[in-house]
């Protein structure tokens, strides 16, 4: 894909100029952080599908640190299959959406939140200072961007709450967020911290997407 945006998401400004000219794109007004939703990014047979796979091919979700908290982290994780033609569907549409070079994303991976399930508050960035920092950096450098789809509505709870801006975004099918997980001089932006509520009732499905600053791989 050719495009003169920054292939790796930074500097944020231009994709923010990108994404702000697309249409039905919602910026959400606050200086902390930088959030943009999309409502029917994907229509409602290709969620089908998606939650289809992510039901035959879940695993329980890892986290790089849990913090000392076992149920930090309580959902399953699909990894999409690079090759599919569904994943290779997906991916085209979310880098062209967003305008970034898909050799630096990560493969796509999809969630599933059963009735209880939820992930704590938490960043999407390595944390510089971690432990871990060198094992999932060294390579790809940091995450700058990530792009998160809901697949269908949930009966109750499961939401998404920004705390730094005390914003509550409910999951629709298709819906689309995406957020730098940077400031604007390239440092994590700790009012990033995001909150996949527990599921009260239902089942909750998301897709999610992350580019790096370098090259996945």
């Amino acid at each position: 894909m050719t495009t003169p945006y920054p292939a790796c998401g930074f500097p944020i400004e231009p994709v923010i100029e990108r994404l702000g000219a697309q249409p039905g794109v919602q910026k959400v007004p606050t200086p902390k952080l930088t959030l943009f939703i999309r409502k029917s990014f994907l229509d409602a047979p290709f969620c089908a599908e998606l939650m289809g796979m992510i039901d035959r091919d879940r695993r329980p979700s890892l986290v790089s640190d849990y913090n000392g908290d076992a149920v930090f982290r309580t959902s399953e994780t699909c990894d999409l299959p690079v090759d599919g033609d569904l994943s290779r569907r997906l991916d085209a549409l979310i880098c062209d959406f967003i305008g970034l070079d898909p050799a630096h994303g990560e493969p796509l991976q999809g969630q599933r939140y059963a009735v209880g399930q939820e992930f704590k508050a938490h960043t999407d960035y390595f944390e510089p200072t971690g432990v871990d920092f060198d094992k999932f950096c060294s390579v790809a450098g940091q995450r700058t961007w990530t792009v998160m789809i809901y697949l269908n509505a949930v009966e109750a709870g499961g939401a998404t709450r920004f705390k730094a801006i005390d914003k509550i975004i409910q999951p629709e099918p298709g819906k689309l967020l995406a957020w730098s997980n940077l400031r604007p001089d390239g440092t994590p932006n700790p009012t990033t911290l995001h909150h996949a509520m527990k599921v009260r009732a239902g089942t909750k499905y998301v897709i999610t997407k992350w580019f790096r600053e370098r090259p996945w791989g």
